[in-house]
Parts: C-alpha cells; structure tokens; sequence
C-alpha cells in the first residue's frame, strides 16, 4: 500500500510537465492583435483578425486617465489602468465586425473584423 503511495506521488510532477507540454503548441500558435488607447480613442479603429481562432488582445492605454474595453458582442469587458496593458482573450470568432467600445468615453468605438 505505501509502495502505491509512493509511487502515485512521484508521477504526478511527471504527469503535470506532459500535459504542460503537450498544451505548449496550442499556447504558442495563438495569433495576437494590438489595440493602444490613445486620445480617448481606440487605435486602429478597425482591427482585422483571423477568423475560427482563438486570439489575444492586447490593449494598451496610452492616455493618463482609466478607460474601458467593452464589447458585449464578444462578452468581454476589462478596464484598463492608465499606462498600463491587459491581455484579453477572444474567439474563435465567425467571419463577421464585432464592435468594442470604451463604457467611460461613448465616442470612443471601433470593430473587430474576423476574416
């Protein structure tokens, strides 16, 4: 019985590196887009991405006040510090324009445009 202990206890550090690497190709191939919030604007206004994947969104903001990534086409919404960068992760998205906005400038929109 002890025997079997030990020996399920050492297999785990084993078995959890397998699954980081086999997961590692699926990580690496995720495509990532850029938004910089600057101006009180989003920038680009449209961003193309590639369709049926998965993507990570970088949204920087450049201006000196808290702004908002919201889009609830994409149910996502994150705030974004000033000077600071979050990573948001999106899709697999259909070919079509998903519009994003910023909840705390209402003139501040754009559109993801999956392709």
């Amino acid at each position: 019985m002890r025997l079997q202990i030990i020996r399920d206890l050492a297999m785990r550090p084993a078995l959890t590196l397998l699954a980081f690497l086999l997961a590692w190709p699926a990580v690496a191939d995720t495509p990532t887009a850029s938004l910089t919030i600057r101006n009180r604007a989003f920038e680009p206004a449209e961003l193309e991405v590639p369709a049926n994947q998965k993507i990570e969104l970088h949204v920087r903001n450049a201006d000196t006040a808290a702004s908002e990534f919201e889009s609830a086409e994409l149910h996502r919404e994150k705030m974004v510090a000033a000077g600071q960068e979050v990573v948001i992760f999106i899709g697999p998205l259909r070919a079509g324009s998903y519009e994003f906005f910023d909840d705390l400038n209402p003139r501040a929109r754009g559109h993801i445009v999956a392709r």
